[in-house]
């Protein structure tokens, strides 16, 4: 999908000071996540990046992105994964969790905005490849989608963002199997894990998530050192 990934194209001097130092590993980083709060243009146009999700929601059309940015940086710092439910959002928080509603067949998932765009006339969010199939549009390529955020983004004090935040490391359609890596995360020590159970197109998911940490950098940390044991390991914020 054509698309304009912000890390190439907006003239943050942060964002480009931290690129060209190479920032390894697939976290954000403190420098590049208040970058994405200042004012960007794109094609002659200002966005004014929101500095609250609390109420906002949109109407409009839904595309995808995939194996052309997969494994590039995104906005906001981190590594783009196609096998990751995120999406771009012209004006988002990032690390908002937003629910997508596809209104051509009704089915909904979840995403987490981590990046910028889509840069094009009347669409509103750009999904990553493993939504856009959640959804059922990769082959449709754009869909009509009500979006909604899952309220507010955590505070963001001192060079981090402080709140409650877990590390999602399994989702699973067998409640069983939930239940079993739970427990076993507790026996391990983490008593605030939990298991979040969600509707998405019909279709029970429990989504096994560890925690928790009070700022995200804690949160980061601790999923780059599960990797190894739940590669598609990812943050959010409660």
């Amino acid at each position: 999908m054509p698309r304009f990934c912000l890390a190439l194209t907006l003239a943050l001097a942060c964002l480009a000071a931290a690129l060209t130092a190479g920032c390894g590993g697939g976290a954000a980083t403190d420098k590049h996540l208040r970058g994405t709060y200042k004012p960007y243009t794109v094609r002659g146009k200002t966005y004014r990046p929101l500095l609250s999700a609390d109420g906002f929601s949109e109407q409009g059309l839904a595309s995808w992105y995939g194996p052309g940015f997969h494994g590039r940086r995104t906005a906001c710092g981190e590594v783009y994964n196609q096998h990751e439910m995120t999406a771009a959002h012209k004006i988002l928080p990032m690390q908002t969790m937003v629910e997508v509603e596809n209104l051509d067949n009704g089915r909904k998932t979840v995403v987490r905005i981590n990046d910028r765009g889509p840069f094009v006339s009347q669409r509103i969010i750009d999904l990553s490849h493993a939504a856009a199939k959640e959804l059922g549009i990769t082959g449709t390529g754009t869909a009509r989608v009500r979006i909604a955020a899952l309220g507010d983004v955590p505070n963001y004090r001192n060079g981090d963002f402080t709140g409650t935040f877990y590390v999602q490391v399994g989702a699973f359609t067998v409640q069983e199997n939930a239940a079993r890596l739970l427990g076993a995360l507790k026996t391990e020590g983490r008593t605030g894990s939990r298991i979040v159970e969600s509707d998405i197109g019909g279709r029970l998911f429990w989504r096994v998530q560890m925690g928790t940490w009070q700022s995200l950098s804690a949160a980061e940390d601790a999923r780059r050192a599960l990797t190894a044991r739940f590669p598609g390991a990812f943050v959010i914020a409660d």
